[in-house]
Formats: structure tokens, C-alpha cells, sequence
């Protein structure tokens, strides 16, 4: 059995050894180029959203909490209730510019991320963290120039005994995030890129983005308002 007065390595070390499903830490599945995932930077979150027919997208509850945006490959976690193992687990885990994504069970409360850690995470070059959950020292972190998503901000510290897992499908915001997908965030909010579907998505974001190129031109071109809105609500016999 563990105990309270196991360090952070004994655990580690415990796992690796006897880790089973609800306490395991398991492999990245293949990366996906970064030429690749590079294609994404700077895209809206709302366009991506768009693009994969309006899915995809976390709730309104999952916040920037320094107002940087982020972009990367998802490392997992699915975290106990005020329990912040696995998320260390997931700071040595994760390789550059990937993005930590922490489901909390539904636990506000009790700050999983903070400013401490926020320097580990930055020292590693990760490149953000969304936490379905609470964090802290926010000024600490936007100090650091981190990006760091969250649904509250709570001074409430937590526990680090586990049981927990990293790089498993979660649900974060209300999206099922699996290791590996492309998380983009912005002031919007985040979007969600399932890893296999990435080529696609860009092909019909790339539409979509030039159709809202060709609307801005008919809308500065005096064509204020789409022929189809008075078309619509005549088949609906709104109007005549």
C-alpha cells in the first residue's frame, strides 16, 4: 500500500512495475509530424469547430486564464479528486510543445496546477495545460508566459497519492480528448482535432476560411445581409 510519506520517485517506481488499469501511466501513441501539427497555429478555435461540423469543442466553463493562446499534441489525465499525481507524472512525459490536459472528475475546488509546477512545465518547453478543474497562482503563471486553461481558479491545494492515469481517453469540457489529438485554445475557447482525422480537418478548415474570405468581400461590396436568410424564411412562410 502506498503512503502519504512515499515520495514522488518511490511512487514512480512502484507503478512502473505493478501499474494496472485506474493507476498506470502508459506510452504517447505515434506523434504526429510537427510540420503537421505546426499546420494548425494560429487557426480560430471557432473555424475549427466550424470545420468538424460544429463538434469538437469544449464548453464555455473551460477559460484562458492568461490570455495566451496554445497549440500541440495532447498528453493525458485523468486525475483523482484533489489529487495531483498523475499531473506530475504528465509534466515528465510530455516532450516539447505538447499541451497537458487534465480531467479532475469533476472537481472545482482544488487547484491541480500552479506556479510552481508551471515552472517545471516551463522549463520543459511544454507548451500549455487545460485543466477540467481548478488551478492557481494565476499571476505567477502568466508571469512565466505559459498558457493555462482551466474551468476555476481556486487557492485550495491537494494530495498527491494517486490513483490516477496518463495517456487515456479523457473527457475534458465536455469533449473526449485522447492522447495524441491537436488541442488548440484562444480566446474562444478549445477545440479538440482527433489525431486521425488532422489531415482532414485542415483541408475543410481551409474551405471554410475561404468562404468567409468570399463573404467579407460581398459584405464590403454593399451585399450587407445573405440572399438565403430572406430565402429561408420564405420556404418557412415567414415572409412573402
Amino acid at each position: 500500500m502506498l503512503t502519504q510519506r512515499a515520495t514522488l520517485a518511490q511512487v514512480y517506481a512502484i507503478m512502473a512495475t505493478t501499474g494496472k488499469l485506474g493507476f498506470r501511466v502508459l506510452s504517447s501513441p505515434p506523434r504526429l509530424g510537427d510540420d503537421l501539427v505546426a499546420r494548425f497555429r494560429g487557426l480560430a478555435s471557432a473555424n475549427l469547430a466550424d470545420a468538424m461540423g460544429r463538434f469538437n469543442f469544449m464548453d464555455p466553463g473551460i477559460r484562458s486564464r492568461t490570455g495566451l493562446p496554445l497549440c500541440g499534441v495532447a498528453v493525458t489525465v485523468n486525475a483523482r479528486p484533489a489529487d495531483n499525481l498523475m499531473v506530475h507524472k504528465a509534466l515528465d512525459v510530455a516532450q516539447p510543445g505538447d499541451i497537458v490536459v487534465v480531467a479532475t472528475c469533476g472537481s472545482t475546488t482544488t487547484a491541480v496546477f500552479g506556479d510552481l509546477m508551471c515552472r517545471t512545465a516551463a522549463a520543459r518547453r511544454l507548451g500549455g495545460i487545460v485543466v477540467d478543474g481548478a488551478i492557481r497562482d494565476v499571476a505567477g503563471i502568466a508571469a512565466l508566459g505559459f498558457s493555462a486553461f482551466s474551468r476555476t481558479v481556486s487557492p485550495g491545494s491537494c494530495d498527491k497519492d494517486g490513483p490516477g492515469e496518463v495517456n487515456v481517453p479523457i473527457s475534458c469540457g465536455g469533449v473526449v480528448v485522447a492522447p495524441g489529438d491537436i488541442v488548440v485554445g484562444d480566446e474562444d475557447g478549445v477545440a479538440i482535432v482527433p489525431r486521425a482525422d488532422a489531415e482532414q480537418v485542415l483541408e475543410l478548415v481551409a474551405a471554410f476560411v475561404a468562404r468567409e474570405q468570399a463573404r467579407i468581400k460581398e459584405i464590403d461590396g454593399g451585399l450587407h445581409i445573405r440572399p438565403d436568410v430572406d430565402g429561408t424564411l420564405r420556404t418557412k412562410g415567414v415572409i412573402a
